[in-house]
């Protein structure tokens, strides 16, 4: 290889080494690509290329080079005996060629993105153009010089004479702004000047623009500095809106505002109600002068004073509650209490009340008259009642003095006759005058029950009962009682529900209501008894006046002459009967209404001229574990016998002639007795270290307290002590209702000795035996 002082550069660090050297190593790196020319050259080809490219390692790294050359084969005496290689390197034009390529083609995509910017800003511009074209709203764009770039057509309508060339100053002929305080602007004060100077104006200010005609329109003018891309202020965008309709209507609205608050004002003056308003705890902060007239106090005196140093002491607390609800948002159509007037009397008022912005606006009438009117009605209604109950007491106790001197003539007459029969020594007919003084005697003794029944005062002893039970073991007496010309009939449902009931008292009022049936058939027919479970709902409730829920009813029904309706009305009262004088007391109804109320049940009576009559008595279901079978009457022993526990009996009662009865008993049955006619007595006997097994006791007692009272506190040191109430009067109070505490039993005056004897006894026996093993440590023997 031979070269030249120019191919020197080409040859880098391989010169002056390659000079003389063998073509394919001086260019080992590239003789892949230059071989094949060479060998194309040497069989007698010119090869040239232009901007060939070719990685070389000149200068000790690889690079990327570009050629130019041109191989020529050198001939010697015919035949190739080398090659002319002409060269020059076109490295630094390609690659300036290259880069100017880049640069064109990014310039070419440059122009085409600004093409399509333009066509898009253009797009939008016109967008925008039709946009603020159709806004409902007058537009228009000033110059920080003020004159007009851009409007609308709705800008136009408000400013029908304008032109683009026409400046902000023309633009506002002819209007008058104002600001949010409804105060006139000042031009330096509209919205466009303070938008020129970079405030942003929004909502807009009011203008009341005058037209041509001279008519007045209220619009609305809003403003909004124009800033460009340099951050700088190029101008601003007034928008006008029509805001006229609103206006007017804004407008009107005031005027009846005001003129509502004129004439409430005047109602506020004139009204002879007292007004007022104050804060929830009673501040008052304003009133009207009719307070003046009402109760005497002037405004400069209540405003400012607390409401609560006017009102009635035993208000005060009502007043507060009031007020509370207030606070929670509860308002009151009526609220009524007493303020004191200035002359210290005090008068009733009635308020209307309403919570609002935090304090109380209230309005009130004096009602002062209205009470004393209504204290007079209420004064009249009871004295009306007060003789009505006078009317009946006259008519129940003329009844009962009827029946009780009937009574009482038997007994008495049955008492001289063996007093004459004595004298004259005649005995054999005592037994008959003895048994007429017991007849009378039990007949007074029904007729008490039968009042203690209306009055709802007879002691009750309820206990869960199967009443279809007691249905059936009645009719075989029921049928006795009404005789063979009446047939009983007895339909009872199969799973009647229990009812807590005094299983006696029940059977008393089904065999008077079979024979008030039995009555109303002269000539015979049927009688009815039937139980049913009845549900009563809401309505049904209210019609029958009774508590809804579940009740077993038995009704008896007829098919008698049947009540009209007057006398259906009437056929609870005392002593009302149909029945000819001497055969009717007219207590068998009310008594049965009194044990029905008094079991917390009902009666209902229904019934047709002609076609006969039911009475139903519904009692409430009793939802206990169950109905006992009803217990048979304990047999009363013909002879009194001597009881083989030795027991001590207390006996407190404040009738001699009770006390000597009881004690005679006692003395029968070999136990030992104390006695005492009061209750403070009785106390200090049962507190005392005595033995005693049994307490007997009237209810009704003097001494401080009655007989309950004394026998609560007497087992308070005497635990399960056995208590035995006697009593002709018992008030339902007196005996928790009718239900006694375990060890505590009841026999209602007039009883027989027989039955009295055999509950000493058995009561008796049992606290005896319970004494045997609790006396031993006690200080209070039994």
């Amino acid at each position: 290889m031979l070269y030249n002082a120019a191919y020197v550069p080409f040859l880098g660090k391989r010169h002056p080494d390659a000079l003389g050297r063998p073509l394919p190593e001086v260019w080992s790196e590239i003789w892949d690509d230059i071989g094949p020319l060479v060998a194309r050259v040497m069989a007698g080809e010119a090869v040239s290329f232009t901007d060939l490219p070719l990685v070389m390692t000149r200068s000790g790294y690889e690079e990327e080079t570009w050629w130019s050359f041109a191989y020529s084969p050198l001939r010697s005496e015919g035949h190739i005996a080398g090659l002319l290689n002409i060269a020059t390197e076109t490295t630094a034009g390609v690659i300036a060629a290259r880069e100017r390529d880049a640069a064109q083609t990014q310039l070419i995509k440059r122009n085409i993105a600004l093409e399509q910017e333009i066509v898009a800003r253009r797009e939008a511009a016109s967008r925008l153009a039709t946009v603020i074209e159709h806004l409902p709203v007058g537009i228009c764009l000033f110059d920080m010089d003020g004159q007009a770039i851009l409007n609308n057509p709705v800008f136009r309508t408000f400013v029908p004479d304008f032109s683009p060339a026409h400046g902000l100053q023309r633009a506002w002929e002819h209007w008058r702004g104002f600001d949010a305080q409804g105060r006139l602007l000042a031009p330096d004060d509209y919205p466009s000047a303070r938008a020129l100077r970079g405030e942003l104006v929004t909502p807009g200010d009011e203008f009341l623009r005058r037209a041509a005609d001279g008519t007045e329109t209220w619009v609305a003018v809003s403003a909004v500095p124009l800033i460009d891309s340099a951050g700088a202020q190029a101008g601003i965008i007034l928008v006008f809106d029509d805001i006229d309709q609103r206006k007017q209507i804004l407008l009107d609205l005031e005027r009846q505002v005001a003129e509502r608050a004129q004439d409430r004002n005047a109602l506020w003056t004139l009204s002879s109600d007292i007004m007022l308003r104050c804060t929830f705890d009673g501040v008052i902060t304003a009133s009207n002068p009719a307070w003046s007239s009402v109760l005497g106090w002037r405004e400069h005196e209540l405003v400012g004073s607390n409401l609560f140093d006017l009102i009635h002491p035993d208000d005060i607390a009502h007043t507060i509650a009031g007020a509370r609800e207030l606070s929670e948002g509860i308002g009151h159509q009526r609220f009524d209490n007493r303020y004191r007037h200035r002359d210290g009397s005090y008068r009733w008022i009635s308020w209307s009340t309403r919570a609002h912005d935090a304090m109380i606006n209230a309005v009130g009438r004096d009602i002062t008259r209205d009470q004393e009117q209504l204290a007079e009605l209420e004064a009249m209604q009871n004295a009306l009642r007060q003789s009505q109950k006078m009317e009946a007491v006259g008519q129940l106790t003329g009844g009962l003095a009827h029946d009780f001197n009937n009574l009482l003539a038997g007994i008495s007459g049955a008492l001289q006759l063996m007093q004459m029969r004595m004298q004259q020594g005649r005995y054999n007919e005592f037994e008959r005058y003895i048994a007429t003084a017991l007849g009378a005697s039990k007949r007074a003794a029904a007729l008490t029950h039968r009042l203690l029944a209306f009055s709802r005062q007879q002691t009750l002893m309820p206990k869960p009962t199967n009443v279809n039970r007691l249905v059936t073991d009645m009719q075989e007496l029921v049928q006795r009682t009404v005789g063979p010309a009446v047939r009983i009939e007895v339909v009872c449902v199969a799973d009647a529900w229990p009812a807590l009931v005094d299983a006696s008292q029940l059977e008393n009022a089904l065999l008077n209501l079979c024979i008030n049936a039995r009555d109303a058939m002269p000539d015979g027919g049927a009688i009815t008894v039937e139980t049913a479970n009845k549900w009563i709902d809401e309505r049904v409730a209210r019609q029958q006046n009774m508590a809804q829920g579940q009740y077993l009813a038995l009704s008896v029904s007829d098919t008698g002459v049947g009540m009209a309706p007057d006398v259906v009305a009437r056929a609870f009262e005392p002593f009302f009967t149909t029945k000819p004088i001497g055969q009717g007391t007219g207590l068998g109804l009310s008594m049965i209404y009194g044990f029905a109320q008094q079991s917390g049940g009902q009666v209902r009576i229904y019934s047709e001229v002609g076609q006969g009559t039911t009475v139903s008595i519904y009692l409430p279901r009793h939802y206990g574990a169950g109905a006992a079978d009803l217990e048979p009457d304990v047999a009363a022993p013909t002879a009194l016998t001597q009881s083989e526990q030795v027991a001590t009996v207390l006996v407190v009662d404040d009738e001699p002639t009770v006390r000597m009865l009881v004690i005679d008993i006692l003395q029968d049955l070999g136990f030992g007795w104390i006695e005492a006619a009061d209750s403070a007595t009785g106390l200090k006997m049962l507190q005392s270290d005595a033995r005693i097994d049994l307490l007997v006791t009237d209810v009704g007692l003097p001494g401080g307290m009655n007989g309950r009272q004394m026998a609560d506190a007497g087992r308070a040191v005497r635990p399960g002590l056995q208590v035995l109430f006697i009593t002709g009067y018992a008030e339902n109070a007196v005996l928790n209702n009718g239900y006694l505490d375990p060890g505590m039993a009841v026999l209602t005056k007039p009883f027989s000795m027989e039955a009295m004897a055999a509950r000493i006894r058995s009561m008796a026996e049992v606290g005896a035996v319970e004494a045997v093993g609790s006396s031993a440590g006690s200080r209070h023997p039994r």
